[in-house]
């Protein structure tokens, strides 16, 4: 029965998704962004069908495990476009930097002005890091795990739903730059709506992913105690 349930739930997943993609080209909008729509309908109609997430977790784990060669693809276009990235390497590099530093003391500052407890702006400090290295980086800095988890699935949300968006007001609109953007603050969420952009973006939404997770790794356990 378990494994009936898992195949249901892998035929359901890629189905709406695939459906969701239809929806954001005919009715471009933030509330319509796959990432979004998509978990949205599949908690209804998990819900429904009294499937529970504990009974989803198996081929949730499937899919999961799945998003390693995707992300490894993204080199294919990051190659392609590697005379693009060598000519601005140096403003890649500060901005993935700078992005870093920004949203981990923009969270901090914004947790101190609301009153919120140490943990909870521990937990706020690595929002925009993927929740692989965010689980594990939690446990050194004394964070709630669920608490991050939470974090880090709502920046990546709101980043994939109004980041362009966002990009489009300010007038950004070189393919590097909104790449970096998004892979800086929303991770593989941003990412994901990065690709839907174009292969640049996607390809330099992937490293700046990779790059700010090792960055945010490395300094935090230094820098929280000093902005706390």
């Amino acid at each position: 029965m378990s494994s009936i349930i898992t195949v249901y739930s892998i035929i359901l997943t890629m189905i709406v998704y695939w459906f969701s993609l239809k929806i954001a080209k005919r009715l471009p909008s933030p509330f319509t962004s796959p990432v979004f729509l998509s978990t949205f309908i599949i908690i209804i109609i998990l819900i429904l069908s009294h499937v529970t997430y504990l009974n989803y977790t198996p081929a949730k784990n499937i899919l999961t495990y799945l998003l390693g060669p995707a992300t490894v693809s993204l080199a294919v276009p990051l190659y392609k476009n590697r005379d693009l990235v060598y000519k601005n390497l140096f403003p890649v590099f500060v901005g993935m930097i700078t992005g870093t530093l920004m949203t981990i003391t923009s969270a901090i500052v914004l947790g101190k002005i609301w009153s919120f407890s140490n943990q909870i702006l521990s937990s706020l400090s690595i929002k925009s890091i993927t929740i692989p290295v965010a689980s594990e980086v939690s446990k050194i800095i004394g964070a709630n795990e669920q608490l991050v988890a939470a974090f880090v699935m709502i920046t990546g949300m709101f980043g994939a739903m109004f980041g362009p968006k966002i990009l489009d007001i300010f007038k950004i609109s070189h393919p590097l730059s909104r790449g970096l953007s998004l892979g800086t603050i929303s991770h593989g969420i941003g990412t994901a709506e990065a690709v839907r952009e174009g292969d640049v973006q996607g390809a330099i939404s992937g490293v700046a992913m990779g790059v700010s997770a090792i960055f945010t790794s490395l300094i935090i356990p230094y820098l929280l105690p000093w902005l706390i």
